[in-house]
């Protein structure tokens, strides 16, 4: 009970909404993307890039990012769902963004064709990927903030 308290319990602000809706946003519909363009975004992209299983991993990457991002955006089991979130975004840069900056493959993950590939070009393709870690991260760190159902619940279950 106090660890899940501890878990659920936030003193950051309220304008932590806007974090929380900015990430859990663009995380649920990512994922939703994944199903309704399969083959462009889904499991047909992650045989592009070297993902293994991609039939497997395309649906169920898409459940974590749906699942996850409404449990964001609703400030329910928070800091939980955004550590899942923030592997998502460990895998995606490894798996995408690394072969640009080297400009070939790597650990088994291709490098997609652009004009130019090392440094600026990989910081350039992985601004969203860079900010939604950097927002998951936050989220784990100081928690759902004060309108959220975490916080609710936390206030439930303190002692009076």
């Amino acid at each position: 009970m106090k660890h899940l308290r501890k878990m659920l319990d936030s003193e950051a602000p309220a304008a932590t909404l806007l974090v929380r809706l900015s990430v859990g946003a663009v995380f649920l519909s990512e994922g939703l993307q994944k199903f309704i363009y399969p083959a462009e975004l889904g499991a047909g992209r992650f045989v592009k890039i070297g993902i293994p299983w991609p039939e497997a991993m395309g649906p169920f990457v898409g459940v974590v990012e749906i699942v996850c991002g409404a449990l964001v955006l609703a400030g329910l089991l928070t800091r939980f769902a955004a550590a899942l979130l923030v592997i998502d975004m460990v895998v995606a840069l490894v798996s995408t963004k690394l072969p640009i900056l080297l400009g070939r493959d790597i650990l088994g993950f291709h490098v997609r064709k652009l004009p130019h590939y090392g440094f600026w070009s990989m910081v350039h393709e992985a601004r969203t990927d860079w900010a939604m870690l950097l927002g998951a991260l936050f989220l784990v760190v100081v928690g759902a903030g004060r309108w959220s159902v975490d916080a609710r619940l936390a206030r439930r279950r303190s002692p009076p």
